[in-house]
C-alpha cells in the first residue's frame, strides 16, 4: 500500500523552514532552493506545493498568526493580570518565537518596496488586529463598557507596543531577555489601563 501523505504537514514543514531561513539570511537571500534544501525536499517538492516564494512566504505568515492564536488561547486567565499573562505569549521570549518574529522584522523591512507585499501586510495587519482585539474583550471585560474611541485607541497603542518590542528584541536581544520584555509590558498595560478608565470617565468619543 502506498505510503499516505499528510499535505498540510508538509506545507507546514515547508512554510516553518521559510521562516527560519528568512530569519537567518534575510528575506532576499532565503532563495526557493535553499528553503527547500533546508527542509529536505527537492526545488520540484516545493514548487508543487508553492508556486512562488511569495506563496510560501504567505504560507509562512498565516501559520505564525495559527501559531500565536493557539499561544494566546492556551495562556492561563486565571492570573492576576490575565491580559498580560496572554499577551506574553506574543513576545519573542523563547527561541522559536525569536525566530518568527525575525522573520516578521524581515517581511516588514520589504514593504516599502514590493506593492503586492503591501497588501499582503494589509490582511496580516487585520488578523493580527483580531487576535489581540479578542484578547482585550475576554481578559478586560471592563473594556466592552468603554468608549468605541478608547477601546480602539488602546488597541492601537498595544499593537504599536508589541509590534516596537519584537523589532527591538530582534535587533538587540541581550538588551531584550524575556524578564525586560515582560516588565515593560506589565508598564504599558497599566499605563493604557489608567489611561483608558480616566478617558472613559471624562466622555472622551473620539
Amino acid at each position: 500500500m502506498p505510503k499516505r501523505v499528510d499535505h498540510a504537514r508538509r506545507r507546514d514543514e515547508i512554510a516553518l523552514v521559510a521562516c527560519r531561513a528568512v530569519a537567518q539570511r534575510g528575506f532576499a537571500r532565503a532563495t526557493v532552493a535553499q528553503i527547500a534544501r533546508a527542509a529536505g525536499y527537492t526545488t520540484g517538492m516545493v514548487a508543487y506545493y508553492f508556486d512562488s516564494k511569495q506563496e510560501i512566504i504567505l504560507a509562512a505568515l498565516r501559520l505564525i498568526l495559527r501559531r500565536m492564536d493557539q499561544r494566546l488561547q492556551r495562556a492561563p486567565a486565571a492570573a492576576r493580570d490575565g491580559l498580560l499573562e496572554v499577551l506574553t505569549e506574543a513576545l519573542p521570549i523563547d527561541a522559536q518565537r525569536r525566530i518568527e518574529c525575525a522573520f516578521w522584522t524581515a517581511f516588514w523591512g520589504q514593504l516599502s518596496a514590493d506593492p503586492r507585499l503591501k497588501r499582503l501586510n494589509a490582511w496580516v495587519h487585520r488578523e493580527y488586529r483580531k487576535l489581540f482585539e479578542r484578547c482585550l474583550a475576554e481578559q478586560w471585560p471592563e473594556s466592552r463598557s468603554w468608549p468605541a474611541a478608547v477601546r480602539g485607541q488602546v488597541l492601537r497603542s498595544l499593537i504599536t507596543f508589541l509590534n516596537g518590542i519584537t523589532t527591538s528584541a530582534v535587533s538587540s536581544p541581550r538588551d531584550w531577555p524575556a524578564r525586560v520584555q515582560v516588565r515593560q509590558l506589565e508598564l504599558h498595560l497599566g499605563l493604557l489601563r489608567n489611561w483608558a478608565r480616566s478617558a472613559t470617565q471624562a466622555g472622551i468619543t473620539e
